[in-house]
């Protein structure tokens, strides 16, 4: 064996251990905090609190994340992705057992809200993705990302029925301990993506520092077309995760419905994000996510207009877990298409923070919304209102890198 292939050799075998550990820390991350809405109920009559209150809590926790995401996305570019997610490891695990014992609006909106959404922000898939894209060839990334968001799915798949269980066995306080110790997993799985991202100068490229790709990024009409849109993903997630499973109990429907349907749409979501990680690398990713949110404002239309049913509302949660993260792998591949991926996980989490703008206002104007009119339908217009918008915003974005690396190539 020559000495030039002993690189190769050794990379081939480290991609492989990186992929699997990136993705158990997807799964991890995005674990607890989709189960969220399990503990809707039973915290709510424990302590004689309204929607309201539980829902600005969750709505504060994905505003924090989203306004921490670019930070850790800074950090981990700066100082590397393990420190950034353990981190973030220790900062799920202490609102997760504070969570616990809150006992009044400010502990739970310090715990639920604002340490678990710098927890999710600092140890989310967005740093995984991008510890994906440094790691393999750009031909390969749109299908690394769909292998990532997966994960993520994979994690939700799980943690639904798994809180469920526990919750109904040994109650929510001690489910949510439960939860905070899995967390700390994540620092071991996240060793094998140590490392930053190294800069490798281009020929006929100027160099560039973190300030200039920001600037850069915010002049070119397609980063912001894109920014806006991701919005709408977050508005539909964000509200659906939290309000389905007491919107389905308010239809008389047995509760278990409501976690089986979160299970459903984590599942069908796993084959969601691998066809969008496929799809994005053959086709435009721009017109496949306008035919994304175009197929959400579909969805939720035929569903709040039938009779509810289990069969209705598992098929719902099949097709919304198909759409559910498969906007991520084009848009962080888009992300990677205009400015390469030195900067992509800063630059995706300026993305990201549109994403959790509209999970805080889908989860807070969700239980704002009942407690004021007693029901969820203006929230659900609003929401097929949105994809429509959506799908406008995404036709025209183009999918090519911005002038100064096209000029290279």
């Amino acid at each position: 064996m020559s000495a030039s292939s002993t690189p190769a050799r050794s990379r081939d075998v480290a991609i492989p251990l990186l992929i699997a550990c990136g993705c158990g820390v997807a799964l991890l991350s995005f674990g607890p905090r989709s189960a969220m809405g399990l503990f809707f109920q039973p915290m709510t009559s424990a302590h004689g609190w309204s929607r309201e209150l539980f829902a600005l809590a969750i709505a504060i926790q994905n505003l924090a994340w989203g306004a921490a995401q670019p930070f850790a996305g800074m950090m981990a570019d700066r100082f590397g992705t393990w420190k950034t997610l353990t981190l973030g490891a220790f900062l799920y695990a202490a609102g997760l057992a504070l969570m616990a014992h809150a006992e009044s609006a400010a502990e739970l909106h310090l715990s639920a809200g604002v340490l678990i959404g710098l927890g999710v922000a600092f140890s989310s898939f967005s740093l995984v993705l991008a510890a994906f894209g440094r790691a393999v060839t750009p031909a390969q990334r749109s299908l690394a990302f769909g292998i990532g968001t997966a994960s993520g799915s994979m994690g939700q798949f799980l943690f639904a029925p798994l809180g469920d269980t526990l919750i109904k066995s040994i109650g929510w306080q001690e489910t949510l301990i439960a939860f905070s110790g899995i967390m700390m997993l994540v620092p071991f799985l996240a060793i094998a993506l140590k490392g930053k991202s190294v800069h490798v100068p281009t020929p006929g490229v100027a160099d560039q520092k973190l300030t200039q790709a920001i600037a850069e990024a915010f002049r070119t009409r397609s980063y912001l077309l894109l920014t806006l849109g991701f919005f709408v993903c977050g508005f539909h997630v964000a509200f659906i995760t939290v309000h389905l499973p007491p919107y389905i109990a308010d239809l008389g429907m047995d509760p278990k419905w409501g976690a089986t349907a979160l299970a459903l749409i984590g599942l069908a979501n796993i084959a969601g994000s691998l066809i969008s990680g496929y799809i994005g690398g053959r086709y435009s990713k721009p017109i496949f996510l306008s035919l994304i949110y175009l197929g959400r404002a579909i969805a939720i239309t035929i569903f709040i207009s039938v009779p509810a049913t289990p069969f209705t509302v598992l098929a719902f949660a099949a097709v919304m877990g198909l759409l559910w993260l498969s906007t991520v792998p084009p848009t962080s591949g888009l992300v990677a298409v205009m400015f390469g991926p030195r900067y992509m996980a800063t630059l995706f989490g300026f993305v990201f923070f549109s994403h959790q703008v509209g999970s805080f206002l889908g989860v807070w104007l969700g239980g704002k919304l009942y407690d004021e009119t007693g029901s969820y339908d203006a929230i659900w217009w609003l929401g097929i209102a949105l994809g429509i918008a959506a799908a406008i915003v995404h036709w025209p974005i183009k999918e090519k890198p911005v002038e100064r690396l096209a000029a290279a190539e």
